[in-house]
Formats: structure tokens, C-alpha cells, sequence
């Protein structure tokens, strides 16, 4: 299960890094990024996050063979700052997220991330969680399951989505992939699954809700940037336009002076920017990439740099 690294050389290019700093990957995954980075420190340290521990044991033999220079910490990002004091740190030189779903993620069917093989419906990052995909869909009501699909899938089939759903597990409970696209399939009739493929919204709104992928990334993010050190740098992958907005949102904001003080001769110091955008416009794979990795063609990379 091979997994490939997206926009790789332009993060790693982006975060600058220096060889004796203190760099953060809040995504480990399968190590692609952190390998990485840890190649270009040599008195610096590098602390990598992942609530997936088959990620972790994983990245510990990967990242082994090039430095000791590194601590794995098995938690979600949304607990950064409060793991990082735990070892003694208060700020760090780089931050970088990398948003997607590992390949190996992706291609165990176990985990049910996927809709095009059949499997326990599952979508879970933290295998010690209990929060899984088969508990939404089949305990949430439809107005919660329709409110979902649409506002985490933008899914516009979402209510007979949910009420299909709901009327099928009252005389069984759906227990897997298949079943569910099956239910997705019957709800919005041949013609228009075939052409609008909703189940890709659907298993997505099921995972970020599953994850709770989104309200933890518009946590981080301002925490983030406050534990930057001045021309710190945090790189953000992120592979679809919801996360991307919060991403956009938080940096337009951090990087503008606010509307209150603007056009004063003397900015107060609490609300001058905080950041830098180090790209106006979001970094997208190269043709060589999208070639070698079909799944890297919704990705959009944003760097910052700290004031």
C-alpha cells in the first residue's frame, strides 16, 4: 500500500526550514511530509500528530531510519497546543497540514472509507472512538442526516437521501458500504446517480460528521498561528472547498488590518496582522503530479509566514 505525498516539494519548500527548528506535522499519516523534514534537520526536532495508530506504528519505522530526532504523538491536531507544553514547547518554527485521507486509509476497504468496495461502515480516523459511520446512519434523524449531507456534502438530493435511509434501516440496520450506495442509488433513481455520483458527497458529509473534520480544523487553525515564532511558516493542504474556505477565511482575516482601526495613523498592536500570505492564490499540483496521483487533483496548497 504504497502512499503517495501530495504537493510534497511545495509544502516541504514552503515551510523554509531551518535545520535547527522546531517543526510540527500535524498530519502524519504515513510519513511522507515528516520524512521530509526530518532529512533537513540536524539539532532540530521534529513532533508529529495522528489519531490513527496503524499511521503511527507505521511512520515510527519510516521516520527511525533517517534521525531519532522525532516524537510521535497518537492525538487529533485539535489537541496541538496542549500536547506540545506537555514537552516543554511553546513555539515552533513550522506547522504543516496535510488534510487528505491516506492512501493506505483509503485502500484497507476495512475501515469503510471508500464507496467502491464493500465493507463495515466504518470512516473512523481513531479506531477508539465511538462515533462511527454505521451510529450515524443509523441513529440520526432524517432533518439531522439531511442537514448533514447538505451542508457538509452540498449534496441537493440530501432530504430523499435521509428519508430513504431512514425508512430502509426500520427493518434492517445498515451495516455496510455497498448497502448504503445501494440506498443512496434507489433514493435519487439511476439516471441521476449515474451522472452526479451523490454517494462521493454523501460518504464525504459521513466522514467529516464521523471526524468531526471540520469544526476541529476552524479550532486549530487561529492556535496554530499563535504558536508560530516570527518568520515561522505553516503549510495547509487541504482537498475540498469546505475545508479550503475555512482555511482561506482564517488567513484573510489573520493577514488584513481589521476595518475598526484601518486609516488610523497608529495601528494598536492587537489588531495589526498577524501573518503574512506567503501565496495569494492556492499552490495546485503539477501535470507530472496529477499524472502520477489521480487523488491529488482536488488539492490546494496555502502558506503563511508569522509577523
Amino acid at each position: 500500500m504504497k502512499h503517495y505525498s501530495v504537493l510534497l516539494d511545495e509544502s516541504i519548500a514552503g515551510l523554509n526550514i531551518k535545520e535547527n527548528g522546531i517543526y510540527v506535522d500535524a498530519t502524519l499519516g504515513y510519513g511522507g511530509h515528516s520524512s521530509e523534514i526530518l532529512k533537513r534537520l540536524t539539532t532540530g526536532h521534529l513532533y508529529a500528530f495522528d489519531q490513527d495508530i496503524e499511521a503511527l506504528n507505521s511512520s515510527q519505522e519510516r521516520l527511525s531510519k533517517i534521525s531519532n530526532n522525532f516524537t510521535l504523538i497518537h492525538s487529533n491536531f485539535v489537541n496541538l497546543t496542549t500536547k506540545l507544553k506537555e514537552y516543554g514547547i511553546e513555539k515552533v518554527d513550522g506547522i504543516i497540514f496535510d488534510l487528505g485521507l491516506s492512501s493506505p486509509q483509503i485502500d484497507n476497504k476495512e475501515r469503510g472509507f471508500t464507496f467502491m468496495e464493500d465493507a463495515p461502515l466504518d470512516m473512523r480516523m481513531d479506531l477508539s472512538q465511538e462515533l462511527n459511520a454505521k451510529k450515524v446512519v443509523n441513529t440520526y434523524s432524517i432533518e439531522e442526516l439531511s442537514h448533514l449531507f447538505f451542508l457538509y456534502g452540498e449534496e441537493k438530493m440530501s432530504k430523499f437521501i435521509a428519508k430513504k435511509i431512514v425508512s430502509e434501516r426500520i427493518n434492517h440496520e445498515i451495516a455496510t458500504t455497498k448497502e448504503l450506495v445501494n440506498i443512496i442509488s434507489s433514493a435519487v433513481g439511476a439516471k441521476y446517480f449515474n451522472k452526479f455520483h451523490p454517494e462521493r458527497q454523501i460518504f464525504q458529509a459521513i466522514r467529516i460528521e464521523v471526524n468531526s473534520e471540520l469544526t476541529v480544523l476552524a479550532k486549530v487553525l487561529p492556535e496554530a498561528i499563535d504558536l508560530l515564532n516570527k518568520e515561522g511558516r505553516m503549510a495547509v493542504i487541504t482537498f475540498h472547498s469546505l475545508e479550503d474556505r475555512i482555511v482561506k477565511k482564517m488567513f484573510k482575516k489573520e493577514s488584513e488590518i481589521d476595518d475598526l482601526v484601518k486609516g488610523l495613523p497608529v495601528i494598536p498592536l492587537e489588531y495589526q496582522p498577524k501573518i503574512i500570505l506567503i501565496n495569494k492564490k492556492p499552490i495546485l499540483p503539477s501535470a507530472k503530479e496529477l499524472q502520477e496521483n489521480s487523488r491529488s487533483k482536488s488539492a490546494k496548497l496555502r502558506i503563511i509566514e508569522r509577523i
